[in-house]
């Protein structure tokens, strides 16, 4: 059973008495924590737009994260951009990878203690949620169908309402999958 409860403001020790959670009313279930990244500088998001429009998108992504590299989105649609320009899976799996790890550090640093919902609906969670898929299509293009398997399965816990329709992903993707778009 999960507890309920804040530390003590002086000694940071718990609570003498700890209360249960309390359950969710329609489901009767724990409630969830959810966690929303904030939005990057509107700075960060024009240039990803101009990056985004650039005669040469991949040039202009890979300035974009040098400048701002804890941009998780930058990471995410730089690998999105060198899936589409035919660069090696490694690439695209190894600046998937950047931008998830990020992104695991950044939800930890804002309250996410390894569950609970991250959502495609909340715009600040978006290049985590993004990085996270295309680490799921590398994953699988490189034969790696466990962890293909364990990122769709991570994407449709932290979003259940599926803004990725990770449930249309078959359940183990191994590299004869190929999706028809990148998120």
């Amino acid at each position: 059973m999960g507890w309920d409860y804040d530390l003590d403001p002086v000694s940071q020790q718990p609570p003498d008495r700890l209360n249960p959670l309390r359950m969710a009313p329609s489901t009767g279930q724990p409630p969830r924590h959810e966690t929303v990244l904030p939005d990057e500088p509107a700075e960060a998001l024009a240039a990803l737009d101009a990056a985004l429009a650039s005669p040469d998108t991949a040039a202009a992504l890979r300035d974009l994260v040098g400048r701002w590299p804890g941009f998780l989105d930058g990471w995410a649609r730089l690998g999105q951009q060198a899936w589409r320009d035919g660069e090696h899976t490694a690439t695209v799996y190894a600046y998937a990878r950047v931008g998830y790890h990020r992104g695991l550090d950044r939800l930890r640093k804002h309250g996410w203690g390894g569950v609970g919902l991250v959502r495609w609906a909340q715009p600040g969670n978006r290049g985590f949620l993004r990085a996270l898929h295309l680490l799921m299509v590398a994953a699988a293009q490189l034969a790696e169908s466990d962890e293909a398997e364990r990122c769709r399965q991570f994407l449709l816990e932290l979003d259940p309402e599926d803004g990725l329709e990770a449930a249309a992903v078959p359940e183990q993707p191994g590299p004869e999958w190929r999706p028809e778009e990148l998120p």
